[in-house]
Parts: C-alpha cells; sequence; structure tokens
C-alpha cells in the first residue's frame, strides 16, 4: 500500500495532494461487495509487505491512516497477517495496537507468500510449489503511434522449479517499474523474464501473452 508515500514527498518539497488513502478504501470497497456478490466469506487478509512507505519512524500519516486501513479490513475478516516489507522496519507499535501478526513470511498449504526483496532460508524454499511475491510493483509500458501509457501487471513464470506469481503495486500515487526498461530490483526475477506471462487487470483481465512479445 505505501500509506504515507504522500507525506514523504511534501517533506522532500514535492506538493501532491493526499489522495491514495481515499482511493485504496474505494478499490478495496468495490472488491469486497464483490466477494460479498459471490458469497465469498474471508477469513484472513494478508498483505505482502510495504503496508507503509517511510524505512524509519512511523510518520503522522502512516499512524492514522494505517489504523484506519486495518480497522476497515478486520470487519470483512477473521484475521490479518502483515508479511513484513523492505519499507517495514518499524511495523510494531502498530501491529501491537491493532493485535495482528507481523511475519517474514507466510505458508497457505504449499503457497508461500514471502514480500520479494530477499530470498527466504533453503528450509522454507523446499516446502514451496508456488511464490507469490510483491517487492517489485511490476509494470509495462505500451506504445501506439505517439503515445506510451504504463500499466501495473502481474507477472507469472518460474523461479527455478517453483511457479512463482508477482504482484502489481496497490499503491495509486505510483505505477511501479517497468520491466521492459527499468533495473529489476527483486532476487527473484534476476533471471531473463522472456518466458513470464504478462496479466493486466482492469474491468477485466487482459492476458498480453508472453514479456518477449512485448520487447
Amino acid at each position: 500500500f505505501h500509506i504515507g508515500y504522500e507525506e514523504a514527498l511534501n517533506k522532500k518539497g514535492v506538493l501532491v495532494p493526499r489522495f491514495q488513502f481515499k482511493g485504496i478504501i474505494k478499490r478495496l470497497t468495490k472488491i469486497f461487495l464483490r466477494l460479498k456478490k459471490d458469497k465469498v466469506k474471508l477469513k484472513i487478509i494478508i498483505i505482502n509487505g510495504d503496508i507503509k512507505h517511510e524505512f524509519g519512524a512511523i510518520s503522522d500519516q502512516e499512524w492514522r491512516e494505517t489504523l484506519k486501513l486495518l480497522d476497515f479490513l478486520a470487519k470483512h475478516c477473521k484475521e490479518i497477517v502483515l508479511v513484513k516489507g523492505n519499507h517495514d522496519t518499524i511495523l510494531g507499535p502498530i501491529a501491537k495496537k491493532k493485535k495482528v501478526s507481523v511475519v517474514d513470511y507466510y505458508f497457505a498449504e504449499d503457497v508461500l507468500i514471502t514480500h520479494g526483496n530477499k530470498i527466504p532460508e533453503k528450509e522454507i524454499m523446499k516446502k514451496a510449489k508456488i511464490i507469490i511475491i510483491g517487492h517489485e510493483h511490476p509494470a509495462v509500458s505500451l506504445r501506439e503511434d505517439v503515445r506510451t501509457e504504463k500499466f501495473k501487471c502481474f507477472l507469472k513464470g518460474k523461479w527455478k522449479n517453483k511457479k512463482l506469481i508477482v504482484m502489481p503495486s496497490f499503491c495509486l500515487a505510483t505505477e511501479g517499474t517497468d520491466i521492459l526498461r527499468d533495473r529489476i530490483l527483486s532476487p527473484f526475477l534476476k533471471q531473463k523474464l522472456n518466458e513470464f506471462k504478462v496479466l493486466i487487470v482492469a474491468d477485466k483481465i487482459y492476458d498480453f501473452g508472453k514479456v518477449k512479445n512485448l520487447l
């Protein structure tokens, strides 16, 4: 979510309106309404890292809006788990206040959910058949004539012999890393991405095929 991103920019002298939190709640409300319509009851919500933006102390915006977000999510599930991201160096006070779990990784049967800024120990990786990461915030820039537009996307591929799914950022203030042009950060993605599938989710799922077809 990168809550507090606008305040971090404001401190650097960049004047941006603080719109992200309202946008997050609006998007989540749509998701929960769709789940209710489909009669899906959530037991657990897992946030895969970087719920807050600042690396250091918790800013006023982070404290206020993160607590509100956790209260909102708690209305729709029985349990919330925060997987630590590289921006989540200080999560203890928030987690303690709202009684939510903070973990380095989470297993749902043989599915490993980890942030993706580092690779867990071998013993942990052995148990996983599917890996879900965030961190990279993948996006693709698509060009038509002189116009170029950037889209957040999911990536679906392999890491060694395991299925790997890379989630885009839920943050509305940034679009993410252009996997066709920008430097890749996650150690899970320090490989050729040509065979990875690109999926853009908007009003429906748009399958753009493999990365190599977009180069």
